[in-house]
């Protein structure tokens, strides 16, 4: 009998899995089966209809779980614009497609203004909420100040009533508790004359 590989048709290739060994492994567990890799177009090679190279300079930004993201910017931008604004250190490119990501969808919500739109009204918002901000502080400094007063002038009627108490006691020194004889009826002072 002859076996299949001298059976098959010359130039095809067969794949065939590599052979499962328990032992082959240095720790003794068994070794698991290869993983099947499958590289999937980005998403802007997969709008383009074009095939994905393995040095795409687009496939690290549009990764094909988010085609949207290249749609948006091409309907903007276009593909020859968006690669030739990547030629950019690598550190920088990852900032430039989000702002460019960014600027398409601004200029897709509104055609005339774009990010400037919105620029613009976050600045009124902004400036808004500072005076929003100056008032509420003024009415902190003048509650502060109402404060102030407040327990100044407390503290001055306290001093003065603290002073007319002693004014008070100083004017009459002696009370009087109502008897000032004795229980034998005599007063209580000595004859100045004996």
């Amino acid at each position: 009998m002859e076996s299949a590989e001298n059976n098959k048709a010359p130039g095809a290739s067969v794949s065939t899995p590599l052979p499962f060994s328990p032992t082959s492994s240095n720790s003794g567990l068994p070794r698991s089966p290869p993983a099947l890799v499958v590289l999937s177009p980005c998403a802007a090679c997969k709008i383009l209809r074009r095939r994905c190279a393995d040095k795409c300079v687009l496939a690290p930004y549009f990764p094909p779980t988010e085609p949207l993201k290249f749609t948006i910017a091409h309907r903007v931008f276009g593909a020859s614009n968006i690669i030739k604004l990547l030629h950019l250190p690598e550190t920088q490119r990852g900032d430039a497609v989000s702002s460019m990501v960014y600027e398409a969808n601004a200029r897709i919500r509104d055609p005339v203004y774009g990010c400037a739109g919105a620029i613009c009204h976050l600045q009124k918002q902004v400036s808004e909420l500072q005076a929003q901000l100056a008032k509420a502080q003024a009415d902190v400094i003048n509650m502060q100040c109402q404060q102030d007063n407040l327990v100044a002038m407390l503290c001055m009627d306290f001093q003065q009533q603290q002073k007319q108490q002693q004014y008070q006691q100083q004017q009459t020194p002696f009370e009087f508790n109502g008897s000032f004889f004795l229980e034998d009826g005599n007063l209580g002072m000595e004859p100045l004359w004996t």
